[in-house]
């Protein structure tokens, strides 16, 4: 298994699957970011293409996840890293340099990789990545922004069994299989302080109102009722 240059964590440390019996592993609480999938559900939950006043504040998403790693001055605290993970379209190069710089400067290591074909995915790179740190430290904490449960739900729980806190931070109406697990804990992200700069327009079926709520549709009926008719033409 290799991972590309894996970042430093800011303990210092330098990567390596092998641990030194002459010392315990050092601890880690490790937050990966599947940007690809959150942007896409992101999308899927408030029916529109994000913007920049509707995506997820990142200083707002290190400033909770460190605070769960608690004091760094404190003798039982835990090193931090966070990373992004990303494909990139060749057209899209120079619109997301000023992204990947942004998040730089907040702390978080980002992987990018060239996005090929319409079904490239860096799933397996985020996987991959946890492994390296499951195996070089003791990995106390495992923070996972995502809603893929085809790819992440089986290995997740295995790193939970193995005593390892793992918590999928996604949304509700995407990610059932943290939420129907017994082993994972689901964070809705938007349950995470000051992670939006305003509440997204989405209405969770697992926080309505006791009178109830109206749900809008994401498509026009006249746009459903000609893709229905489009289709049984062909």
């Amino acid at each position: 298994m290799t991972v590309t240059e894996s970042p430093d964590v800011e303990s210092g440390w330098e990567p390596s699957t092998e641990a030194s019996p002459a010392r315990p592993r050092p601890s880690l609480d490790l937050l990966v970011w599947d940007a690809p999938n959150i942007d896409m559900t992101l999308a899927t939950v408030i029916g529109a293409r994000p913007t920049a006043a509707s995506r997820p504040r990142f200083d707002a998403i290190a400033s909770w996840f460190v605070n769960g790693a608690g004091d760094p001055a404190g003798s039982g605290s835990d090193d931090v890293e966070a990373c992004v993970f990303a494909n990139v379209p060749p057209q899209h190069v120079t619109t997301l340099r000023g992204w990947v710089e942004a998040l730089r400067s907040f702390g978080y290591s980002v992987f990018a990789r060239p996005k090929s074909r319409p079904d490239d995915d860096i799933d397996q790179s985020m996987l991959d990545h946890i492994e390296v740190r499951a195996a070089s430290h003791d990995l106390r904490r495992l923070v996972v922004f995502s809603g893929d449960g085809r790819n992440f739900a089986e290995p997740l729980e295995t790193l939970a069994r193995s005593g390892t806190e793992v918590v999928v931070v996604a949304f509700s109406e995407v990610a059932g299989y943290a939420l129907s697990s017994d082993l994972l804990r689901f964070v809705d992200i938007e349950d995470v302080p000051g992670a939006f700069a305003a509440p997204l327009d989405r209405v969770r079926l697992d926080s309505l109102p006791v009178d109830g709520a109206w749900l809008r549709p994401t498509k026009s009926l006249r746009e459903a009722a000609a893709a229905f008719v489009a289709k049984r033409s062909t």
